[in-house]
């Protein structure tokens, strides 16, 4: 069972670096049509997604990104226990 968790949380890791790389992308002026935004983008839109939907918009500012490292955050910390 603990070989299963521990592939588990490199996987939430994986996303949450993801999510991160891809929020810090959209500080550049670079196309949207780039592999590298395109493979960030297909990898997290699955999970933030349904956030979207959930979590409105502060104005100009996506804040789903954030709210989504904090939900992973949290599943991580339930199955360390």
């Amino acid at each position: 069972m603990r070989p299963i968790l521990a592939i588990f949380d490199l996987f939430l890791n994986a996303l949450t670096i993801a999510i991160i790389i891809r929020a810090v992308l959209t500080w550049f002026p670079i196309r949207y049509d780039n592999p590298i935004v395109v493979f960030f983008h297909q990898v997290t839109e699955p999970f933030l997604a349904p956030l979207r939907r959930i979590i409105p918009r502060v104005g100009m500012l996506d804040i789903t990104p954030m709210a989504a490292i904090l939900l992973l955050y949290l599943i991580r910390m339930l199955i360390s226990i």
